[in-house]
């Protein structure tokens, strides 16, 4: 079952494509934010992503911006997939919906990148490091993203968000992460002025590798992507060091080393050879990051409750949140016992 309305789906598709004929439609699993298929459409292959049914938060899964940001990076160092249709006419599906090419490679849920030689684990989350750097590298105005942030102040913008989004939950309070609310405010560097296209989710399951070579070729899930600063992404982007396999597939307690996967430092190392000049990663953008991930599985706690979850995992997935909010005091205090400097 795809829970796609089909004819109305055809319908639409034939306005676009008159040559196509016969529809086929199937519902990728996985995937905790806007719901996704593959259509085939005569000889087209696509992917269509819209905005889960039912009620959710302001500004939440915001397809439009997915769109926007990929259609604007094509032509850029920065691999996306090509977009071709966005719809925002909630009469045809339910709710605002997009098209794009479907590109075929690989997607690595696991980030132990199980079956592969220590050499292609090695080489994967390097290139990751590398796509990191060649999207931050875009300038927004030469784009034409100027306007698809505000520039300046982003740590205090983002945790004065995720820290309302948290608030307006109507599930439990996690005291670690009202702890890390209050510390992330209190402990929050001095704006740098440094502003780039921020994806807001870069990891390796929403990155899409070449079917035979450790290469992106592919960015996916552009729905949190906004202007911001760079060293978001890259704190959030660190954090299968930082986490569990249980944690969303992190590889802390793993034998990560041994299996050719490079270091948390010499990730970062590369992501800075290949970046624009960029301050220093610290504690406070792994926990900022954290905190982050943490209130986004408060919202699909909530969604769950709901019903309007994009995946039948979410409400497993809910309980996350204080983990990572644990582990985001882990990082601080170890930071502290090492330094004695908590940001």
């Amino acid at each position: 079952m795809s829970d796609l309305d089909s004819t109305a789906l055809k319908a639409w598709l034939s306005g676009k494509w008159p040559d196509g004929r016969d529809l086929e439609i199937e519902r990728i699993s996985g995937g905790q934010s806007n719901p996704t298929w593959f259509v085939n459409w005569g000889d087209r292959r696509l992917v269509l992503r819209k905005k889960p049914s039912g009620p959710i938060l302001p500004g939440a899964h915001a397809v439009e911006r997915e769109f926007r940001v990929m259609r604007a990076l094509a032509g850029t160092d920065v691999p996306v997939p090509s977009v071709h249709q966005m719809e925002e006419d909630h009469a045809i599906l339910g709710a605002p919906f997009y098209v794009m090419e479907r590109l075929d490679g690989r997607v690595f849920t696991d980030c132990t990148l199980p079956g592969l030689s220590q050499e292609e684990r090695h080489e994967i989350y390097l290139d990751m490091a590398r796509t990191l750097a060649r999207l931050h590298a875009v300038r927004p105005d030469e784009v034409g993203l100027a306007d698809f942030g505000k520039p300046g102040n982003y740590f205090a913008r983002q945790i004065a968000r995720w820290s309302r989004q948290y608030s307006e939950s109507n599930g439990p309070r996690i005291p670690d992460l009202d702890w890390l609310m209050e510390w992330l405010t209190t402990n929050m560097p001095e704006d740098d002025g440094a502003v780039s296209i921020a994806h807001g989710d870069f990891r390796l399951g929403n990155l899409m590798y070449h079917p035979t070579e450790p290469r992106v070729i592919a960015v996916l899930d552009w729905e949190l992507s906004t202007l911001g600063h760079p060293l978001a992404d890259l704190g959030f982007c660190v954090m299968p060091w930082n986490s569990s396999p249980e944690e969303y597939g992190g590889i802390l307690g793993t034998d990560w080393a041994r299996a050719g996967i490079p270091t948390q430092d010499a990730f970062v190392a590369e992501y800075q050879a290949h970046a624009m000049p960029t301050p220093p990663l610290r504690p406070f953008h792994i926990a900022f990051a954290m905190f982050r991930f943490a209130v986004i599985f408060v919202g699909i706690a909530d969604r769950a409750r709901a019903g309007s979850a994009a995946s039948t995992e979410a409400a497993s997935l809910g309980s996350l949140a204080p983990r990572f909010a644990a582990r985001a005091r882990d990082v601080i205090r170890q930071a502290s016992s090492k330094t004695g400097n908590m940001t």
